[in-house]
C-alpha cells in the first residue's frame, strides 16, 4: 500500500465551524461579527502556523501526484501570536471589544510551527495565500452568513 503523509498546520477559512470546540480564527469571527466577548486562553502569546484551506487543498493535489510514500510538514514556518491574530481579526471585522484572558488550557503547547522545505522541495508545494489574505476571504464569507 503506497501513501503519503501530510502533517498539518492551523487550516482555517471559509465554512469552518464557527461554533466548535476548535478553529480559533473561525470561532473569534463568528464572535467578532455577531459584538460577542472574546475569551484568549492563556496569555494569547501562544504560537501557532496558520494554513489557509485553498493551500491546503494544492498540497493535497500535488501529493496525491508525486507524494510516493513521503512525510511531509505544510505551513508558513512562522508563529502567529494568538493576541496578534486577534488584532488583525478585530481590524478586519470591526471588531471594537477587548479580549478576555481566560485560563489556560491545561497541556496546550506553546508554540508549533513548522518547516514545510521537503514539501516545496519535493511536491513543488509553497503555501500563496498571505494570513492577511486567507483572514480577510475567511471574514467576507462569514459576514455574508452572520
Amino acid at each position: 500500500l503506497r501513501f503519503t503523509s501530510l502533517r498539518y498546520p492551523n487550516i482555517y477559512g471559509p465554512r469552518q465551524d464557527p461554533k466548535g470546540e476548535a478553529g480559533v480564527i473561525a470561532i473569534f469571527t463568528g464572535q467578532m461579527l455577531r459584538d460577542q466577548p472574546v475569551t484568549i486562553n492563556g496569555s494569547g502569546e501562544q504560537l501557532r502556523d496558520y494554513l489557509y484551506v485553498g493551500d491546503c487543498v494544492t498540497a493535497n493535489l500535488l501529493a496525491l501526484e508525486g507524494g510516493d510514500g513521503g512525510m511531509y510538514n505544510l505551513g508558513w514556518g512562522v508563529g502567529v501570536s494568538v493576541n496578534e491574530l486577534f488584532e488583525k481579526l478585530s481590524a478586519f471585522t470591526g471588531y471594537k471589544g477587548e479580549p478576555i484572558h481566560g485560563p489556560a488550557k491545561p497541556g496546550e503547547t506553546f508554540r508549533i510551527f513548522l518547516d514545510a522545505a521537503k514539501a516545496r522541495e519535493e511536491l513543488g508545494w509553497s503555501p500563496t495565500v498571505t494570513l492577511d489574505d486567507g483572514l480577510k476571504r475567511t471574514v467576507e464569507y462569514f459576514q455574508v452568513r452572520e
